[in-house]
């Protein structure tokens, strides 16, 4: 679980998040929504323990962030453009970012991994003939490895053709007992994929069930 409490955050003199509260519940898909600028990106490195809290509090799965205590492994971030080493093959992209988390390589868990984002059959060809698709599923993949109970996802589908999208919701609809946060601006994904939509407006968060977020939706257009 996500918990968010009166969040501050800003740069300089300028107000990014003010007050902002969230709280998303054991297996919720909430969506990230806002207008560039808003501070998605300054929430989720909130949340990674990437930037330090100004004020307020941040719990994950119970533990709260300080600047000595960061849940480990509770968390699995996966960024808009995941890097990964374009003269290694998909197996060995795996087993390098598998050693990072762990002293032993679970092979068993890289094979059920690479199935669940279809990509078993390549996993033995250099990544620098991937598409972006099979990229960005094999960037999935790394993320999916150290199963954590959290997922945070970065636009997962920016800038794939409607194949690469279609094979990555796929895997993400595949999953079971995850929490994710998924910032996104496709209202057809969130439809697909969401249970909740958090929303980020003037430095305010509002949380929404999908079906409330699509009414508001409507009702703006109905103002204009």
């Amino acid at each position: 679980m996500i918990d968010i409490q009166n969040l501050h955050q800003s740069y300089g003199n300028k107000t990014v998040l003010d007050d902002v509260n969230l709280t998303i519940e054991k297996d919720e898909v909430c969506a990230l929504v806002g207008r560039n600028g808003a501070g998605k990106s300054t929430l989720i490195n909130s949340l990674l323990g990437i930037l330090p809290i100004k004020k307020g509090t941040i719990t994950i799965n119970g533990i709260t962030l300080t600047k000595k205590s960061r849940p480990q492994n509770e968390i699995g971030y996966l960024p808009e453009k995941f890097m990964l080493y374009p003269l290694l093959t998909g197996l060995d992209n795996m087993r390098f970012f598998a050693r990072a988390v762990s002293n032993q390589v679970d092979e068993t868990r890289i094979e059920k991994v690479l199935k669940s984002v279809n990509l078993w059959e390549d996993r033995n060809t250099v990544i620098n003939g991937y598409s972006k698709g099979m990229l960005q599923r094999l960037g999935l993949a790394v993320t999916l490895y150290q199963d954590s109970s959290i997922l945070v996802l970065d636009e997962p589908t920016s800038g794939l053709d409607p194949i690469g999208r279609k094979e990555i919701l796929e895997a993400l609809k595949a999953l079971k007992n995850k929490t994710i946060l998924l910032s996104s601006h496709h209202m057809d994904e969130i439809k697909q994929l969401c249970t909740h939509v958090a929303f980020l407006d003037e430095r305010k968060m509002t949380k929404y069930t999908v079906e409330e977020f699509l009414q508001t939706q409507k009702l703006g257009e109905n103002d204009k």
